[in-house]
């Protein structure tokens, strides 16, 4: 090696994605010192998450960090196996327990927090083909975050950002042309499922979510789909959902949450030169946080989730992010069973009362 020259050798660790890269820089002295090129981990970037070469991006990057930093913190997915095993009667107790500023956190710490301080960075890609990039400056919809905005649910729908945008006007449509099979129709889908199994196999989701006054990143996706649904809400639609599971001790009683990243395409046909052609058309992608209980949190708590999930652990085994997730929907199904289990008591108890109320009634007018 140390007979090559330094241009071969760039020209060499150049065309390497970020894993391979990492790599040859523990292999010899010269791979491990041009490795700390930062235009190598720019290209890099630039290869996993188109959306990184628009120039404010670059400077972005460059400011919290570089590309380098930038690619350790945001390719590898956040894993939070510290779930609580809670049961519905200690969850409800430990909410009564909680003062109304004990469980809102306290104030001091959210007034350091803005909609403003977070950038989403968003990449679609299927069949390892970019079809969609977006960068979100800012939470939209929240100049008034001290009001509704800090009570309401939480939610980023980038389309329908988007649309009010004429820079990023334009449908996102997947065709036989990108690589979908042709179906003729919906019933035929519905018995083959292979429009279903493209989806589930093919497409992937990046969102990173940056923090500029803290200067730290991460990706709250699962790069694959977690699950889905198809045709719901109707027979045409298709619903993928991608996430992670974000800590929220100190800031929610059930001290983690459910980055939930939903993504749902609509099936269209149009007439082609060679007959009908299928294709599929993105109608939503957005993000949300939920507790426990399925419900969302809202806007004031999730920019304090946001912030503390930017330093959580993070690990490039995708099975060990997954094992995180289906750790959380455990816990989550066995507290809604629980508490099935609670309102069917009560429900037991207050038809027993009246039973008994009526027999008493009865024996008295008698």
């Amino acid at each position: 090696m140390a007979s090559l020259s330094s241009d071969l050798n760039y020209d060499i660790l150049r065309r390497l994605d970020g894993s391979s890269l990492a790599s040859a820089a523990c292999a010899c002295a010269a791979f491990s010192s041009i490795s700390k090129e930062e235009r190598l981990w720019e290209d890099v970037c630039s290869s996993t998450w188109p959306s990184t070469n628009q120039e404010d991006v670059k400077s972005l990057i460059t400011l919290i960090g570089g590309f380098k930093k930038f690619y350790a913190d945001c390719f590898p997915l956040i894993v939070n196996k510290e779930v609580p095993e809670f049961r519905w009667n200690d969850y409800v107790e430990y909410r009564e327990e909680w003062t109304e500023a004990e469980f809102y956190d306290d104030m001091y710490e959210f007034e350091d927090i803005s909609p403003t301080d977070f950038v989403s960075i968003v990449d679609v890609r299927f069949k390892n083909k970019t079809v969609y990039s977006k960068v979100l400056w800012g939470i939209p919809n929240a100049n008034g975050y001290n009001g509704w905005f800090s009570d309401c649910p939480f939610r980023v729908d980038l389309l329908t950002h988007s649309a009010r945008d004429e820079d990023h006007a334009g449908e996102v449509t997947l065709s036989e042309s990108d690589g979908l099979p042709p179906v003729p129709s919906i019933e035929r889908e519905r018995k083959d499922g292979k429009l279903w199994q493209e989806l589930r196999n093919e497409v992937q989701l990046s969102w990173i979510v940056v923090n500029r006054k803290i200067k730290q990143a991460a990706n709250l996706s699962s790069w694959i789909p977690l699950g889905g649904q198809r045709h719901w809400p109707t027979d045409k639609d298709f619903l993928i959902r991608f996430g992670s599971v974000l800590p929220a001790k100190e800031i929610l009683p059930c001290q983690a949450v459910e980055c939930i990243l939903t993504m749902k395409f609509r099936m269209i046909h149009s007439d082609g030169v060679s007959g009908v052609q299928t294709a599929l058309k993105l109608t939503e992608l957005s993000m949300q946080l939920g507790d426990m209980e399925g419900a969302h949190v809202n806007g004031r708590n999730s920019l304090l989730v946001l912030k503390e999930s930017l330093s959580c652990r993070r690990s490039k085994n995708y099975s060990e992010a997954l094992e995180s997730c289906h750790l959380y929907s455990k816990v989550q199904s066995e507290l809604k069973e629980e508490k099935m289990r609670n309102e069917s008591r009560l429900d037991r108890m207050y038809i027993l009362s009246g039973i008994t109320a009526f027999i008493t009634f009865c024996y008295y007018i008698m």
